[in-house]
Order: C-alpha cells, then sequence, then structure tokens
C-alpha cells in the first residue's frame, strides 16, 4: 500500500519551521486533509522549544484557492465552516510568531489564513480577492480575523465587488505586512528579527497585538459559522457553486 503524499510539507531548520501547502490538484483548496495537516504541523511547532518562528508558504502559483468546493455539499454544513475557524484560531493561538510568505494567488478563505498569521509578506506574483461574492457567499468565518486588521473602506469595497488586487493594495489596507519585489529577501530579514528575541516576549508580545482578533472569535465565531452554513446551503450559493465548477457565468451575472 503506497502512502499518499503529504498535501502540507513540513521542515525545520535554524529555529523555523516551514509549513508549505503542496496540493496542486485543486490549488491548494482548503479540504479537509490539508486542514487536518496544517494543524498537525503547528501545533507541533508550538511544542517544539527549539523553533522560534512559523513561516507558511505554498509551492506553485497559488498560495490557497479558498474552500473545496467539492467538499461544501457534506451532511452537516457547518463542518466545513467550524473547520477554517479552528485553522485561524490555531495559527492565532500558536505561541510562535506565523509569517505567511505569498507569491502566487489567494482567494477566498485562502484570505482567512493570511489574516491570521502575524506578518505577511508578498510578492510580485502575488493577487488576491474575496471571490465569495460571485458564487452567492459571503466572507463570514474569515472576516474573524480580517475585519480587525483592513481599512474599513477597502473591506466593504473588495467584500461587494471581488475584485482582484495586487500586493502593493494588499499592503496598503493591512491585508498583508509588506509587498516586496523579494519574497526570500524580506522574509530572511523578519526571521532574522525574531531569532532576536526571546520565547517568551516573542509569545506575550503576540498576545497582546492578538488582543482584538481574539475578541473577534470569541464574539462572533458561533454567529459567522451559523452564517457560512446558511449561506452554502442555500439553493442560490449551490448554483453559484455549480457555475463555477463548471466554468459558466453564474445566472446573475449581467
Amino acid at each position: 500500500m503506497t502512502r499518499e503524499a503529504p498535501l502540507v510539507r513540513v521542515t525545520t531548520s535554524d529555529a523555523v519551521t516551514t509549513l508549505e501547502l503542496d496540493s496542486p490538484h485543486n490549488r491548494n483548496a482548503l479540504s479537509a486533509r490539508l486542514m487536518a495537516e496544517l494543524t498537525a504541523g503547528l501545533a507541533a511547532a508550538a511544542q517544539d522549544p527549539a523553533v522560534r518562528a512559523v513561516v507558511l508558504g505554498h509551492t506553485g502559483k497559488v498560495f490557497c484557492a479558498g474552500a473545496d468546493l467539492s467538499e461544501a455539499t457534506g451532511a452537516d454544513p457547518t463542518v466545513g465552516p467550524r473547520g477554517l475557524v479552528d485553522l485561524q484560531r490555531a495559527l492565532v493561538d500558536c505561541p510562535k510568531p506565523v509569517i505567511a510568505a505569498i507569491d502566487g494567488h489567494v482567494r477566498a478563505g485562502g484570505l482567512g489564513l493570511v489574516g491570521a498569521a502575524d506578518l505577511a509578506v508578498a510578492g510580485p506574483a502575488a493577487t488576491f480577492a474575496f471571490t465569495e461574492v460571485r458564487l452567492g457567499l459571503a466572507p463570514a468565518v474569515i472576516s474573524l480575523p480580517l475585519r480587525p486588521k483592513l481599512e474599513p473602506r477597502a473591506a466593504a469595497r473588495y467584500y461587494l465587488t471581488g475584485e482582484t488586487f495586487d500586493a502593493a493594495e494588499a499592503a496598503r489596507i493591512g491585508l498583508v505586512t509588506e509587498a516586496a519585489q523579494d519574497v526570500e529577501g524580506a522574509l530572511k530579514s523578519l526571521l532574522a528579527s525574531l531569532r532576536l528575541g526571546s520565547p517568551q516576549g516573542l509569545a506575550e508580545s503576540k498576545r497582546l497585538a492578538n488582543t482584538e482578533v481574539v475578541r473577534s472569535f470569541e464574539r462572533d465565531a458561533d454567529e459567522l459559522v451559523a452564517l457560512s452554513a446558511r449561506l452554502f446551503g442555500s439553493a442560490e450559493a449551490q448554483e453559484g457553486m455549480r457555475a463555477f465548477l463548471e466554468r459558466r457565468p453564474a445566472p446573475w451575472a449581467q
């Protein structure tokens, strides 16, 4: 029996654990298996006293395409949204700083991973879009880490239009920390600084920086899971997702 290749590649070197999304068959979509592997990698890094920081990276031209729509029709519509809430909270609660290193496309639920990371560096190939509105959905559970960080007018624009924007705009609105021509160089610089911090200092400083994000989860998680489940189960969203998977316009597109 052949063991399946991992969807998240885990390496640790020089006090840094790198979790690399590597699920090319579905553009690094947030399948149940990928989320489970990513959560396990985070837990291991959190418990390793030799690890000072975590890098969340990707292979290929896509950082994360969002929810795995092939899994969006299960018997319990809350399973997918609750799984993404738990994964985002694991990123926030990890005592080690998490840096998202992005040089590819990020869509829908993938932006929740970026928002839950403490720092994010985006390169020239990075593009971003809240595409939910075009499928009959809304960026519900990913708003838990994002709303405390995004510039409000920009959030309204990109939530409502589904427009694609680049790394410079992502930095302007607070989605990412830095738009860089050289992602590896920018990442190296950030990691060098983090290695100078003490484990306790980093953990408590991260906790302070995430105060409003944690409040968002504690206040709104259940409500947004319910909203997401209701939308995914609606006739309108089911048609929108079918249209997307069949590569045809949704019926409401004018």
